[in-house]
């Protein structure tokens, strides 16, 4: 079975509902990045930051994956799919895909603010937490989310899995955030690359195959380009 790794952004979730941090009406109207998405915002001012990352988890328990996450898992059929995401929400899991790497974390978490392997997975449907709520050794729990100018601890398996790709696809993200824009270069040339973006893209390639469509609408396209190979007529939609 081909093994069909797919990197995906902030686009791909937008269809669902999700404002983006970098559109016109996105977060970054409202908030300053310095002041809810770096440590030394979670310093000066814990309370802001908690409650920022509250009212993205309230969010998200009023969305619901789109047909760009449910035609991903619907992939698993024919094809060893793996998801590296951008994105900290859990629509792929939602979807149904199984293979997931959050390279910027996950909302649905949170952890130590003292010790970083202490993770803990928030219940169904709860989204809020407190400024009290303690880790097992009395530190308080902060999201579990890699803010600027904080390592990304999965980046080196992102880039085995990108490696490792017989097909790569892009998904609703611009290439302009490292590190993850720098996958692409560990994908094989040997590797069919296909994008799937209503915009342009920072990096362009004639090898690469575009599809100038947004993340629902896209991914069914790929299908189809997919479906061309005999070996992969299994797939339906």
């Amino acid at each position: 079975m081909q093994k069909l790794v797919v990197l995906s952004g902030a686009g791909i979730s937008a269809e669902s509902g999700i404002r983006t941090f970098r559109d016109s009406d996105g977060l970054w109207e409202e908030y300053r990045i310095e002041d809810v998405c770096t440590f030394d915002a979670w310093q000066r001012n814990p309370a802001l930051v908690t409650d920022f990352y509250n009212q993205r988890r309230k969010q998200l328990l009023e969305v619901k994956p789109n047909y760009g996450h449910i035609g991903l898992a619907e992939l698993e059929k024919c094809f060893d799919v793996q998801i590296i995401t951008q994105n900290v929400d859990n629509l792929h899991e939602r979807a149904g895909s199984k293979n997931i790497l959050h390279l910027h974390g996950e909302l649905t978490k949170v952890r130590s603010e003292k010790y970083d392997n202490l993770i803990y997975e928030l219940p169904p449907e709860k989204y809020e937490v407190k400024i009290g709520d303690l880790c097992e050794k009395g530190f308080q729990l902060r999201p579990h989310i890699v803010w600027f100018g904080e390592a990304v601890p999965m980046i080196e398996k992102a880039a085995e899995w990108a490696y490792d790709a017989d097909i790569f696809v892009i998904i609703g993200t611009s290439l302009n955030v490292y590190p993850a824009a720098s996958l692409i270069r560990y994908v094989k040339r040997s590797a069919p690359v296909y994008i799937i973006d209503p915009n342009e893209v920072a990096l362009n390639n004639p090898d690469w195959h575009y599809i100038r469509k947004g993340a629902s609408e896209g991914v069914k396209e790929l299908k189809q380009c997919l479906m061309l190979n005999d070996k992969f007529l299994m797939i339906n939609d």
